[in-house]
């Protein structure tokens, strides 16, 4: 297992956790460039009523304050739309690892193209979990990813 499996691993514990809640299976941790984890934290938008609360919103919230984030890497199942992509970019973290980009293609080349090191992983597991999520809940998926559906 790769070092950004092995950190991917945490995100993915947190996606099943946010599942289990009743809400939308996306898992983000983020990790000092040695692998310490700051924080963790699962798409909380349901649970809690607030929109804002994205998985990486809650990793990111739950890491605390930092002077500098340019080494840090925050690791998310799911590419990270464009509301989590700016949070990358307004604090500066160095790297993304994404479990897939298969169901959702957020901001990541984006992040790219601003000299943030991305890394797509395409995990089975990642994309299984989404995929039937959406099958599942279509409704609730449109209206995470801000599309009106009927």
């Amino acid at each position: 297992m790769t070092q950004a499996e092995q950190l991917l691993e945490v995100a993915y514990r947190e996606a099943l956790r946010g599942r289990a809640e009743g809400g939308i299976p996306i898992g983000a941790a983020l990790f000092a460039a040695d692998g310490t984890l700051l924080g963790r934290g699962h798409n909380r938008r349901v649970q809690s009523g607030d929109p804002s609360m994205h998985a990486e919103t809650d990793a990111f919230r739950n890491a605390g304050r930092r002077r500098d984030y340019g080494s840090t890497i925050m690791v998310t199942t799911l590419s990270p739309c464009w509301y989590c992509s700016g949070l990358v970019r307004q604090f500066g973290i160095g790297a993304v690892i994404i479990g897939e980009a298969q169901t959702f293609h957020g901001g990541h080349d984006w992040l790219a193209e601003h000299g943030v090191a991305v890394t797509v992983l395409e995990d089975q597991r990642c994309i299984d979990l989404m995929t039937e999520f959406i099958a599942d809940q279509p409704l609730l998926w449109h209206e995470d990813i801000g599309v009106a559906g009927d």
